[in-house]
Parts: structure tokens; C-alpha cells; sequence
């Protein structure tokens, strides 16, 4: 049978041959092309988890999440140990270079202070005309203390409690001395009026001044105490992230080895190791700064503290020692039953028996020791002294108790020059043992920053190449 001529030629048959399989790990839909445009309808946000969800079902995808997620731990590690221990290491370095020493200028402003009033009252005593060694040390005094308020009132940040501590002792340094020269001036006339003026300024002394520089070393004494315990504190969140890291690169090593048969791969151990490293300085590092750190708190602070204590008592018996003569009886305690300023004398001269005990058994060397004997036994003769002193007083002999006090032989005074520089010695070596145990606590910290934040880049920088090594082999 013919077909007409223009009759359509007959449709192809369909094949009916299967398609062929899809490889294993092929998509059964081709992801977007990078760049291209997102199908009708399916927003940018739609794409992009459909790509992630792609990336998770194929080896080549979870290496690649894998690679960042190592990266980043690592990365985070090494910053987050940076900024940790460069907090404790400024609180360190504040420890040595800050706040002790501004405790310290506190304790000596108190000091030169205490023997300014001291000296004054002993000049006084002297005569109508003062000698001139005791108005050097007088001006001495108070120039230091002067000098020592300047420097501390630029080191505070201009507020809090050490601020206004010290605008107190700077308003009320001028009036006291104004007083001591009012006091001067009338004892070179002769005029009784002069112990007047003494015991004012005394009085203004022991109830607004040292009060002040008492609570300004208070107060410096705690912001010395705070950076010394933010220098201590560990690092936890650095530690716990750096465990972290490393519990996720043996996991990764361990999957590696899993599905390739292969031991080691040298960039995910370059970061194994890397971050090994950084856990183990860190661990070492604070383990040596707070060793040191307690070091300097109970083999400076500690002493040096007691110390203070004792040579405050020393300088405030003497003042009240001085005056004790001064007033001659016109001052009695509240019960009108004793001199007050000889009872002042007594309880500040068991303050200084004592702290001195007290700093013995804390002295950890002959050194520490020494200096605080002789303290201790410079003060047992300042105690016969004085009260040898005070029977010729009572007994009406006013130029022998003179004599016994501020004489050039034999005297209180002396006494109370050999326990002060006693104490001075002992001060100053538990200066020194506190600065070089801070100082070596706040140097294990030094290099560490930076060595975690350079380790955590190349620890990094591993963890990329060891899978970019397994990626290659995909390609």
C-alpha cells in the first residue's frame, strides 16, 4: 500500500532503553551554578540552605565544613587566650609597676607626715630657738609628703575614695603648717601661747591628716589587692574552648584514619600540636604567676603591711611622747584620771610590740629577721627610757624628763631614731622580696599573648592544608 505524496511521515518510535544510573553521591538535581541566578519563585536564602544540605551529602562538602569548623576553633583559641592572659598580664604588670607601689607612697606619705608632727613637737621642746637639724628634717618631711600627694594624684583615675583622700591631705597640709609656724613664732618670743598653737596643730594632725592618709592607704591597699586576684584568676574560658579544640582535631584525625587508613595527617597534626603547646604555656605560665603571686603576698605584702603598722604605732608614741610634755597635765583623758596623751603613748607603744612579733613570724630569712630584732630590742630600751623619764616628770624634775626625752644622750629620741631606721631596713627588704616575686610572676606572662595568638594562626593555617591534602584527592 503507496502513501499519497504529501502525506506526513510516521513518528519515530520511543526508546525504551533504562537511563543510566546515577554515580553514587550525585545529586539527583544539579545545584545552581555559582553566581547564577536563583530559580523563579526559590529565594537567596532557600538556595543557599539547599547548597549546604548538597555540601553535607557529599565527602567533599563535610571535609570542607570540616576544614572551617577546625580553623575556627583553632583561630578562637589563640585569640580568646590572648585577650585572657593579656588581661591577667596588665593586672600583673599593675601589681609591680601600679598599684603596690602607690601603697607604698600611701604608707610613706602617712609616715612623713606622723614625723613631721614629731619633729616639730621635738624642736619645740628644744627651745626658743629651734635647732637646725630638726627644722631640715621637719621641711624634709613635709616636702616629701607634699611631693609624694602630687604623684599619687596622677596615678588615680581622678575619682573615687584615693581622690578624694587626697584633696583632703592637699586642703589640709597649708593649714597645718600655717599652725607649726604660728607655734614657732610664739615660742621664739617666750610666749606660752606657742604650746597652744602645738597641741592645735597636732590635734589637726591626728584627727583630719593621718586619718586621711590612713584610709588613702586603705584604699590603695585594696585596688592592690583586686589587681593581684584578677593577675591569679584562671583562664577558664581559654582553657575550656583550647580542651574543645583538641577533642575536635583528635575526632577529626580519628575519622581520617577511619575512612582513608592512613596514620597521620601532617597539617592536622601541625595544629594537634600547635594547640598542645599554647595549652600547656598556658597551664605552666599560671601556674608560675600565681606561685609567684603568692610569693609576693605572703613574703612582701604581708610583712610589709605589719611593718607600716609597726612604725606608725613607733611614730605616733613619740608625737605622743613629745606632747606628753607640751601640755604638762593640761590634757587629760575623758575620765579626767590620766594624761591623755601619755595613755596614747602607752596603747600606741603595744601597737608596736606587737606588730613587731608579728613581723618576725612572718620574716622567712635572717635578712628579715635581723632588722626586726633590732627594732624590737631598740624599742625595749625606748620603753626604760621613757618611763625614767616620766618619774622625773612626776617627781617635779621638768629639765631632767627634758633631758631624757629630746636630750643628746641617753634619750628617748635617740630610741626612737634607732627603731625607726630599724624598721626602715626591714621595710625596705620586703620592698625587695615583694618586687621580685611579682616581678617574676608578672614575667611568666609576658611572651604568652602573642605566642597564642601567632600558634593559633599557624595551628590554623594546618588544619586547612591537612584537608585541603584530602580534598585533592577528589579532584
Amino acid at each position: 500500500m503507496t502513501h499519497p505524496p504529501n502525506a506526513p511521515a510516521a513518528p519515530a518510535a520511543r526508546s525504551t532503553a533504562p537511563a543510566p544510573a546515577r554515580p553514587a553521591g550525585v545529586p539527583a538535581q544539579p545545584s545552581p551554578a555559582p553566581g547564577a541566578a536563583p530559580p523563579a519563585g526559590q529565594s537567596a536564602w532557600a538556595v543557599g540552605r539547599e547548597r549546604l544540605r548538597v555540601a553535607t551529602t557529599t565527602e567533599p562538602g563535610r571535609l570542607q565544613i570540616l576544614g572551617a569548623v577546625l580553623a575556627l576553633l583553632v583561630v578562637a583559641f589563640g585569640a580568646v587566650t590572648a585577650l585572657q592572659v593579656d588581661d591577667r598580664a596588665t593586672a600583673a604588670d599593675d601589681v609591680v609597676s601600679r598599684s603596690q607601689p602607690l601603697s607604698a607612697d600611701a604608707a610613706a606619705i602617712y609616715r612623713s607626715l606622723a614625723d613631721a608632727d614629731t619633729t616639730a613637737a621635738s624642736g619645740f621642746l628644744a627651745g626658743t630657738l629651734e635647732p637646725a637639724e630638726s627644722r631640715a628634717r621637719y621641711d624634709r618631711d613635709i616636702s616629701t609628703a607634699a611631693r609624694l600627694l602630687v604623684k599619687a594624684a596622677a596615678s588615680t583615675d581622678g575619682s573615687g575614695e584615693s581622690a578624694r583622700e587626697i584633696a583632703t591631705l592637699n586642703q589640709q597640709l597649708p593649714r597645718y603648717t600655717g599652725l607649726i609656724e604660728r607655734a614657732r613664732a610664739a615660742n621664739r618670743q617666750g610666749l606660752p601661747l606657742g604650746g597652744a598653737y602645738l597641741r592645735y596643730a597636732s590635734q589637726q594632725m591626728t584627727s583630719t591628716l593621718l586619718p586621711a592618709a590612713e584610709r588613702l592607704y586603705a584604699a590603695e591597699t585594696v585596688r592592690l589587692q583586686k589587681d593581684d586576684e584578677s593577675a591569679r584568676t584562671w583562664p577558664f574560658l581559654s582553657l575550656g574552648l583550647g580542651l574543645l579544640t583538641l577533642a575536635v582535631l583528635v575526632w577529626a584525625q580519628r575519622r581520617n584514619y577511619a575512612r582513608t587508613n592512613r596514620v597521620f595527617n601532617h597539617g592536622l597534626l601541625a595544629a594537634t600540636a600547635a594547640t598542645v603547646i599554647v595549652v600547656l604555656w598556658l597551664l605552666a605560665a599560671h601556674t608560675v604567676t600565681r606561685a609567684g603571686l603568692d610569693s609576693a603576698r605572703k613574703q612582701g605584702q604581708e610583712s610589709l603591711q605589719v611593718l607600716n603598722t609597726a612604725r606608725i604605732g613607733s611614730l605616733t608614741a613619740r608625737a605622743n611622747e613629745n606632747l606628753t610634755l607640751v601640755a604638762r597635765g593640761a590634757v587629760l583623758t575623758e575620765d579626767g584620771k590620766t594624761d591623755k596623751y601619755e595613755a596614747e603613748y602607752t596603747a600606741s607603744m603595744d601597737t608596736l610590740t606587737e606588730s613587731l612579733a608579728t613581723a618576725r613570724e612572718r620574716a622567712d630569712d635572717d635578712a628579715g629577721r635581723t632588722p626586726v630584732d633590732e627594732a624590737a630590742a631598740r624599742t625595749g630600751e625606748w620603753q626604760k627610757r621613757h618611763k625614767d623619764a616620766r618619774a622625773k616628770d612626776e617627781s617635779g624634775d621638768f629639765e631632767g624628763a627634758l633631758g631624757r626625752i629630746v636630750g643628746s644622750k641617753d634619750s628617748t629620741g635617740q630610741a626612737f631614731d634607732q627603731v625607726d631606721a630599724a624598721l626602715e631596713r626591714a621595710l625596705a627588704h620586703e620592698q625587695a622580696e615583694f618586687t621580685r616575686s611579682a616581678g617574676d610572676a608578672r614575667d611568666a606572662l609576658t611572651a604568652l599573648p602573642l605566642g597564642a595568638a601567632a600558634l593559633g594562626i599557624l595551628g590554623a593555617a594546618g588544619a586547612v592544608l591537612g584537608i585541603n591534602r584530602r580534598l585533592s584527592e577528589y579532584r
